[in-house]
C-alpha cells in the first residue's frame, strides 16, 4: 500500500507526564529568551512547537514535496544480514537513506521551508554538523525558492567537503564554524583559530545571524517539538507496512545526535502504547556515540540548546552547552542535549539508551555494506551496531524477534571515513 500519512502525529498529549515547558535562566533579567522565539520561526511551526492537538494535517504542498522526493520509502528486510549473523531473528530497516539528500532530515527541511516561505521569509538560517540537515535545508530552499545560510562545524566543513559541495550546489551559502561573521564566532576564534566547532556553537551562530536581519528565520533540523512532529511520517509509513506483512516490532532501534529520526520512528508506536495498550512488549532503544553521552552519562536537567545561551533553556539529558565533543566522523551526533520529549521518555523508563565507540559502529557498517550492499552514514551505523548486538542475543537465546531499525542516511559522501580507518 503506497499511501502518504495525511497528518503528523504529535506525541505531547500521550505522554505519561507533561512535558516541562521552555523557561529563562532565573538569575538573568536582561532579555527573556522565550520572547524571541516568534523573531526565530514562522508562526505556525510555533503552533504546532506547543500545541496540544494530537494530529496535525500536512498541507498538500508538503505532501506533493514528500511525493516528489520518494516518500513513503520502503521497509526492507536485511536477509543477508539475518544469514550472515545466524539468527532466528527478522531484521527489517527503514530506508530513509533514499532521499535526494540521503538522510531523513529533508522530512522536516521541506516543512519549515514552506511555512517560510508561506510567511514571506526571505531567507533561512542553520546550523549542521555532518551536513545531512544542511545539505536536506539547501535543498528544500531551492525547492521553495528561499536563500539559505548554513553555519558548519569547522571540523565537518574540512573532512566532509562533498556535503559541503552538495549545499553550495543547492545554491546555500555555506560557513565553517565559528566563523567571522557573528560576535560568538570571533570571540571563539580569538580564542583559538583551529576551534572544531561544535553544533552547539553553530546553533548560536545561525541565532545570533537571524537576530540581526529582520528578513531571516531560523530552521532548526533536531530537538525541538515541532521537528520531531514532522519526522512522525517515518513511523507512521513503518506502522502501516508493519501491518501488511503481519510483523509486531519486537525491538525498534535509531541513532541520536538531537533525537529527530528515532523520536519520529518511534512516537506513533510508543503513542499507541500509552493510548490504547498496544506494543506492550517493544523495547526501544537509542544508540549514541560515546563521544557525546548525553543520554548515557549526561544529566537530566534544564540547560540551553546553544552554546552561547542564545535560546530558551529546555529540560533534557546533556552533557552541557560548553561541551566540546572530539571531532568524531559520526558529527551528526555530536549535539550536547537530547531532545525534551525524547529525554522525558528517557526519563520514565520507556526508552533505553547505549552507547559505542566509532571504531565498534565503523565495523557494523563494513559488515551492512557487505552484505545488503547499501553504506550506512557513521550516525546511521550506531543503529545498525545495536540490530547486530540484539541479533546475535538472539542467536544465543533462540529468540525468534523482529527487529526494526531506522536507517537514518547512507555514507556514500563519507566514503573518505571508511579509507581513513581501513574499514575495507
Amino acid at each position: 500500500m503506497n499511501i502518504l500519512p495525511s497528518h503528523w502525529y504529535n506525541i505531547v498529549p500521550d505522554l505519561p507526564k507533561p512535558l516541562p515547558p521552555p523557561r529563562d535562566p532565573e538569575d538573568d533579567y536582561i532579555f527573556s529568551r522565550i520572547e524571541l522565539l516568534p523573531k526565530l520561526f514562522p508562526s505556525e511551526l510555533l503552533d504546532q512547537e506547543f500545541t496540544a492537538e494530537r494530529y496535525i494535517q500536512i498541507p498538500g504542498e508538503v505532501l506533493d514535496a514528500y511525493r516528489r522526493i520518494g516518500r513513503p520509502t520502503p521497509l526492507v528486510r536485511a536477509v543477508n544480514l539475518e544469514r550472515l549473523l545466524n539468527t532466528p531473528a527478522r531484521i527489517y530497516f527503514k530506508r530513509e537513506d533514499l532521499s535526494p539528500t540521503g538522510s531523513h532530515k529533508i522530512n522536516t527541511a521541506l516543512a519549515q521551508a514552506y511555512y517560510a516561505k508561506k510567511e514571506g521569509v526571505q531567507m533561512l538560517t542553520t546550523e549542521t554538523s555532518a551536513g545531512q540537515w544542511g545539505s536536506a535545508l539547501a535543498c528544500a530552499c531551492a525547492m521553495f525558492d528561499i536563500r539559505c545560510l548554513v553555519f558548519m562545524t569547522r571540523s565537518s566543513y574540512i573532512r566532509k567537503p562533498y556535503r559541503r559541495i552538495l549545499m553550495k550546489l543547492y545554491g546555500a551559502d555555506v560557513v565553517p564554524s565559528p566563523s567571522d561573521r557573528t560576535e560568538i564566532g570571533r570571540r571563539l576564534l580569538m580564542e583559538n583559530q583551529e576551534h572544531p566547532g561544535s553544533l552547539g556553537i553553530a546553533i548560536s551562530e545561525a541565532v545570533e545571524t537571524c537576530m540581526k536581519d529582520g528578513s531571516a528565520k531560523y530552521a532548526v533540523g533536531s530537538v525541538m517539538n515541532f521537528v520531531l512532529l514532522h519526522q512522525t511520517v517515518i513511523g507512521l509509513e513503518t506502522m502501516r507496512q508493519l501491518e501488511e506483512i503481519g510483523e509486531i516490532p519486537d525491538v525498534m532501534i535509531g541513532c541520536v545526535g538531537g533525537g529527530s529520526n528515532f523520536s519520529g520512528f518511534i512516537f506513533p508506536f510508543i503513542g499507541n502504547r500509552l493510548k490504547d495498550g498496544d506494543f506492550k512488549n517493544t523495547e526501544f532503544i537509542a544508540v549514541e556515540s560515546k563521544a557525546s553521552p548525553k543520554m548515557t552519562e549526561g544529566s537530566y536537567i534544564y540547560e540551553h540548546g546553544d552554546t552561547a545561551g542564545y535560546l530558551p533553556m529546555l529540560k533534557m539529558y546533556t552533557v552541557g552547552r560548553s561541551y566540546v565533543p572530539p571531532p568524531i566522523h559520526a558529527a551528526g551526533l555530536r549535539y550536547h542535549a537530547a531532545a525534551p520529549i525524547l529525554s522525558l521518555l528517557i526519563k520514565e523508563g520507556l526508552v533505553k539508551a547505549v552507547a559505542y565507540t566509532q571504531e565498534e559502529v565503523l565495523e557494523a557498517a563494513r559488515v551492512f555494506a557487505r552484505v545488503e550492499g547499501i553504506v550506512p552514514a557513521p550516525e546511521t551505523a550506531h543503529a545498525v551496531k545495536q540490530a547486530i548486538v540484539e541479533a546475535e542475543h538472539c542467536r544465543r537465546r533462540n529468540l525468534k524477534k523482529t527487529i526494526i531499525l531506522c536507517f537514518s542516511g547512507h555514507g556514500l559522501l563519507d566514503l573518505s571515513v571508511f579509507e581513513e580507518y581501513g574499514t575495507y
